[in-house]
């Protein structure tokens, strides 16, 4: 009879339960939306990290502090045992989706084919193409753009691989490449870049390569110059397939990526080939902590010099950005909240005064002060439900029509723009719950001031209230 009587006094004064019920329907909407912008954009980031550097790394101790001036220094010794204690692990093997090899190096890149000979230093990466693809195909939370193969990059072609798109400006290789709105260097002519260093480095790279690699090949070619462990000078020669954009101007301007071998051959020489990194991408990243702590283990276990790192730790700005809009997302939630509750008070005021003549009459009639509280907050309570639900309903149609809807936009980490997402409120249950739960709860409370206010009330002066 209490919720009957409740449900009824809500439908007393129409207009102004209507105008309530709309402020904490729109904050359900709004925090919904958002809620669904910030969980994409959560799951879409750590997806394009874990599609290239997956979720787990594994170094030769101080390589994270220390090893990015010289990677060479901190090459892992014998890493295929390394890799098949790891594979081979009882433990690890059901959560490994891809296991992969990778080679960090530093060095100059030149291109001395063309009119404007250029030089730049670069950052590169020595990687296993088939096994880069595979963990391209990665796709846990269903966000991730269609997988298209690339085949500029396969096993089969030793000396092919990718720059970034300002790589390929400085070095002059964006006609070659056929680049769109890539502008060519003019030309200059100054000290470091005349003939004798250019050609010296160019005749060094074609020395190096066997006699059908030294042939004009399809492809521009970029020598790559760097020192060997023990400090030697070395020289390869890398045939560039075209450009991969990292989405940073840094990173984009001194981006190199190679096969494994020819990294290995530029930084080792002739010696033991090591590598930098094992990347280990997970089936599910809830199988993270549990196979980090494996790793620790067999490390410990077999006292191996080894460090491990997640895609959090090597991706800072990832971090950072799950810490803006997390903070983002509760400034939204603290300020629909005070509205909220503002507006169910004001509602429940009025309630109250337009109704003491019914509290003393019913005060009279033997109820108590407890039963005046728990009327007037089961109203709040009421209220506060069935905006929030519709408000919940409103989110599933205004979702799925923003996502049709076409907008584009350029997200953190990318280089050109994607379609705009939201996360549908069923994706994130969590999310739906806490949103519905949590504007019911404080409709709930701000229903209590009033109420308490009601059961206070004296009878005598609620009788005679005019």
């Amino acid at each position: 009879m209490l919720w009957k009587i409740a449900f009824r006094n809500i439908l007393r004064n129409t207009r102004r339960s209507v105008m309530t019920g709309s402020a904490i329907a729109v904050g359900a909407l709004a925090l919904l939306i958002f809620g669904g912008f910030i969980s994409y954009i959560f799951t879409a980031f750590e997806t394009g990290l874990v599609e290239h550097i997956g979720h787990l790394t594994v170094f030769r101790s101080g390589y994270f502090e220390f090893g990015a001036g010289n990677p060479a220094a901190y090459g892992i010794d014998n890493y295929q045992s390394v890799m098949k204690l790891i594979g081979d692990d009882p433990v690890l093997k059901p959560m490994i989706r891809v296991m992969t090899p990778t080679q960090s190096l530093v060095g100059i890149a030149g291109n001395y084919s063309g009119e404007n000979d250029a030089a730049k230093t670069f950052l590169g990466v020595g990687l296993v193409p088939s096994d880069r693809q595979t963990m391209k195909q990665w796709n846990e939370y269903g966000v991730a753009q269609p997988f298209v193969p690339d085949d500029r990059m396969t096993d089969g072609a030793p000396q092919r691989g990718l720059i970034g798109e300002g790589m390929a400006r400085i070095l002059g290789l964006c006609a070659p490449l056929q680049i769109a709105d890539c502008p060519s260097p003019k030309p200059t002519v100054t000290a470091a870049s005349g003939p004798p260093l250019n050609s010296d480095i160019a005749a060094l790279a074609s020395a190096d390569q066997p006699a059908e690699q030294t042939a004009k090949p399809e492809l521009p070619r970029i020598d790559l110059l760097g020192a060997t462990a023990n400090g030697a000078p070395n020289v390869v020669s890398l045939e560039v397939a075209g450009v991969d954009r990292q989405g940073v101007k840094e990173l984009d301007d001194n981006y190199v990526a190679m096969p494994l071998a020819l990294s290995q051959q530029l930084v080792y020489g002739r010696g033991e080939h090591k590598i930098t990194g094992i990347v280990l991408q997970l089936q599910r990243t809830q199988e993270l902590p549990a196979a980090r702590a494996r790793l620790h283990t067999l490390i410990a276990q077999h006292h191996l010099d080894l460090e491990t790192h997640d895609f959090a730790e090597l991706n800072p700005f990832y971090v950072q950005v799950v810490r803006l809009f997390s903070t983002i997302f509760l400034f939204i939630l603290i300020i629909m909240a005070t509205i909220v509750l503002f507006a169910v008070v004001n509602t429940m005021t009025m309630n109250v005064v337009e109704r003491t003549n019914e509290i003393g009459t019913i005060r009279a009639m033997g109820v108590r002060r407890n039963g005046i509280r728990a009327q007037f907050v089961l109203e709040g309570l009421l209220l506060g439900a069935i905006a929030a639900t519709v408000g919940v309903i409103i989110a599933c149609i205004v979702v799925p029509l923003i996502n049709h809807g076409g907008i584009m936009w350029t997200p953190p980490g990318n280089s050109a723009p994607i379609p705009f997402r939201l996360l549908l409120p069923t994706a994130k249950p969590a999310l739906l719950i806490g949103t519905w739960l949590g504007l019911v709860v404080v409709a709930t409370i701000a229903a209590l001031l009033p109420a308490n206010r009601a059961a206070r009330l004296p009878v005598v002066d609620a009788l005679r209230h005019v």
